[in-house]
């Protein structure tokens, strides 16, 4: 392939704009902000599921409460028309009368178990109702910190995506003084070497593969005409000869 020297220094120019383009993409692919980000919308997931369990627990609670209550209400007035009984003089039989008495001080017993449930289900549910505020608490700071990265990573995003412009409206300048078949080969070498399609050769090296050429090829490149496009015998990519190449 033949391509004037000035057109072959003009991939060096290229390269490094690529190179630049490529630190650009990794750059916008690793902002720590990303990760940071990711781990915080997995604990906020993590939270809003255990803020509905939590308040489910509390919905649960508050209905058992809500029938605790209800058994105390109902062993409460059973007692109450008892006493009413008991006190009215209308049971005259002594065994009826000890009968009474014996389920009015049964139902009393009752009674003070269920409010001790009662009170045993109030103190869970003040503790379910403090986990959920709890864990209100938390998604409420979490969802400022993702605000606050979010914002941070938008302003990484848009600097880069401005220096990614600059720098590709730059690249499309000097690809137009590359011929098209030689700017086809570079293109084809960067996406085999890792983004490296062109080297400078210098003092005998390879900057590509950073491999010192040997005698022979040395003298190959040497006596190659200033038009001819040279490649690295050890890793295939353009080779630009400079008055610093070492020839």
């Amino acid at each position: 392939m033949k391509a004037a020297p000035q057109a072959q220094l003009r991939l060096l120019d290229l390269q490094d704009l690529d190179a630049a383009l490529d630190r650009l993409a990794h750059r916008r692919r690793t902002l720590p902000e990303l990760a940071e980000i990711e781990r915080l919308e997995g604990r906020l997931t993590g939270l809003r599921d255990a803020i509905v369990a939590a308040e489910t627990e509390v919905g649960d609670l508050e209905r058992e409460q809500k029938k605790a209550e209800q058994d105390v209400d109902q062993v409460r007035t059973r007692a109450d028309r008892d006493q009413k009984r008991l006190d009215s003089g209308q049971v005259a039989s002594a065994k009826d009368l000890g009968s009474l008495q014996a389920e009015i001080e049964s139902l009393q017993r009752r009674q003070s178990d269920l409010e001790e449930v009662v009170l045993e289900i109030m103190e869970r549910t003040e503790e379910a109702e403090g986990k959920v505020a709890a864990l209100r608490t938390d998604r409420s700071a979490a969802q400022d910190e993702l605000s606050g990265l979010t914002e941070r990573r938008d302003a990484s995003l848009r600097e880069i995506d401005e220096e990614a412009g600059t720098t590709s409206a730059a690249r499309t300048a000097v690809a137009k003084d590359v011929p098209d078949d030689l700017l086809a080969l570079y293109e084809k070498l960067r996406g085999q070497f890792g983004g490296v399609g062109a080297a400078k050769l210098f003092r005998g090296a390879c900057q590509g593969c950073h491999l010192a050429l040997n005698t022979v090829d040395l003298n190959r490149i040497r006596s190659a005409a200033e038009d001819e496009v040279v490649r690295c015998e050890e890793c295939r990519r353009i080779l630009i000869r400079t008055p610093e190449s070492g020839l």
